[in-house]
């Protein structure tokens, strides 16, 4: 076994009070670790520079932070902020020592193990391909003796991914990394999977080339030297998370502002992209906050909600809108939603919205809530949606209630408007996962949503569906993009009001927050 190879079993130092306690942990052996109030906790890793690391922390309702720690002390990565649930690890090792540092404010407990721990000899190099008329003109002069030199100041000048016009509406982009020792890897670029970079001969240049439109718009990252453990292909999918980061050359970051490097994306515009309503928010945007605990015990879980609505709004207008936003904390943070949807209003654009983002807890809570539960379902329309109307004194409306969401929130939207629509009379669905069937649904061929909208009697609900242009097919599989236009095909066939807008993006935040303000203003906008 890989996790067993050449590799130093780690060593856990575990503070207690002015001393240190040391004990072990091996791969695969999961330890409870007491978590004082106020009071950090560093575990110390120790495996060979270049280290793939693979690693859970179960939280459970405790609030942590998580960081990994460089061998001197100096923050390295943040894994969680007031996290709970499942939080996943993947690092790559720099140096022979990290930390990973636990804290509470509040104290608790949470179980820590390391799953798999792949040292640099035991990963394997991928093979690779390339495009693009600067790479060939650079080819040419490293072979004839030239260096990178040159090149890497006119990079450096220009910014990247290199954008060169080829043809009527469309460009040849170019993504870069300088310098990584065994390979590099795309995350988030136009061909809806992570590519792996091409080495230039055996300089110090990896490149990766697409041929895309001229109104594409995205945001990446880009992973040196990914591990590539042992272990399914899912396995070594997800280890690109270990190292993947912004572009350092990109002369737009996303957020402007951030933790560190690897939770920080770049952005690619091109400039016949369309506009995003509401981005960026206006500077005097200033929209209300309310919040409260949700409890539920049908789901057995608690979230935080987060309202947000003009100033002074009145509740009884007819033309405010209910907003139910799944992914809320992303969409809080990612989207900006509050500021952008409080733009809009001030610009006519939108009456007055009651947003309602919703949180997903962790991943493995989303992945269970959002695609097909009826529980799920009829929690928010029985049980939060009046919770919410009884605070803020909204009567209920369900053709001015829309849910929404993106990619598994995408399906949600739809799906429980489908099966509530005397609650949500509208669903915005951003790249919705419409590829999904329940385990043992027999479709023919059809996707399942649109096959159960083909045979049901039409019900009073609007829709606003979206995908990216590069959210294709994998394999034998049908992508979001195909079962999307499906979906909308079939509702428009069904007599539905079905507006559909397609962006030449993937699956991406960075482009979800301007199909979240055109799908709001699609069914509920005012002038132009």
């Amino acid at each position: 076994m890989v996790r067993t190879a050449t590799v130093a079993l780690i060593a856990l130092m575990v503070q207690a009070g002015t001393g240190f306690a040391e004990d072990r942990l091996a791969p695969g052996a999961p330890r409870l670790v007491d978590l004082p109030a106020g009071q950090p906790v560093q575990l110390g890793i120790e495996a060979p520079s270049g280290s793939y690391l693979v690693g859970r922390i179960e939280a459970g309702s405790d609030k942590i932070d998580a960081n990994i720690l460089a061998g001197d002390g100096s923050h390295f990565r943040q894994l969680a902020r007031a996290g709970h649930g499942s939080i996943r690890l993947y690092v790559v090792s720099e140096g022979p020592r990290m930390f990973l540092e636990l804290s509470s404010e509040a104290g608790g407990r949470a179980e820590v193990a390391l799953d798999q721990l792949v040292p640099p000899e035991a990963q394997i190099a991928p093979d690779m391909d390339y495009l693009s008329p600067r790479m060939s003109a650079l080819s040419k002069a490293l072979a004839k003796g030239a260096d990178t030199a040159d090149f890497w100041a006119t990079v450096a000048n220009e910014g990247t991914p290199l954008v060169e016009p080829d043809g009527e509406g469309q460009s040849i982009v170019t993504f870069l990394w300088r310098g990584a020792k065994r390979n590099a890897r795309l995350f988030g670029g136009p061909s809806s999977d992570h590519d792996w970079l091409e080495r230039l001969g055996d300089s110090d240049v990896w490149y990766k080339s697409f041929r895309v439109p001229n109104d594409t718009r995205l945001s990446y990252k880009i992973a040196p030297d990914v591990p590539v453990p042992e272990g399914d292909a899912w396995t070594r999918r997800v280890a690109i998370l270990a190292t993947a980061q912004v572009d350092p050359l990109n002369r737009q970051p996303w957020p402007e502002i951030a933790p560190d490097r690897f939770n920080q994306q770049s952005v690619l515009v091109l400039p016949d992209a369309p506009e995003q309503p509401g981005t960026p928010p206006l500077p005097e945007a200033a929209p209300a906050f309310q919040r409260f605990t949700f409890t539920s015990p049908r789901l057995g879980n608690s979230r935080e909600i987060v309202l947000s609505h003009p100033q002074n709004f009145d509740p009884a207008d007819p033309e405010l809108v209910v907003a139910l936003i799944f992914d809320g904390e992303r969409a809080i943070s990612d989207m900006k939603a509050p500021h952008m949807l409080d733009s809009l209003t001030r610009q006519g654009r939108l009456p007055p919205v009651l947003s309602v983002f919703i949180p997903s807890i962790d991943s493995e809570t989303r992945a269970r809530e959002l695609p097909g539960n009826a529980d799920f379902a009829d929690v928010l329309a029985g049980e939060l949606l009046p919770q919410i109307l009884n605070r803020t004194g909204i009567p209920p409306d369900p053709q001015r209630t829309v849910l929404a969401g993106a990619s598994y929130g995408g399906l949600g939207a739809a799906t429980i408007a489908i099966r509530h629509p005397e609650a949500f009379g509208n669903a915005l669905s951003m790249s919705g996962s419409f590829w999904w069937a329940p385990k043992g649904a027999k479709t023919d061929g059809t996707p399942y949503v649109a096959a159960q909208i083909a045979e049901a009697k039409p019900l009073p609900i609007r829709f606003f569906l979206s995908a990216g242009s590069f959210e294709t097919s994998r394999g034998d599989s049908d992508g979001i993009l195909q079962t999307s236009r499906i979906l909308r095909d079939t509702l428009r066939l069904r007599g539905y009001d079905a507006a559909w807008r397609e962006y030449a993006a993937g699956h991406d935040y960075l482009v979800w927050r301007g199909a979240l303000a055109d799908g709001l203003i699609a069914l509920f906008g005012g002038r132009p």
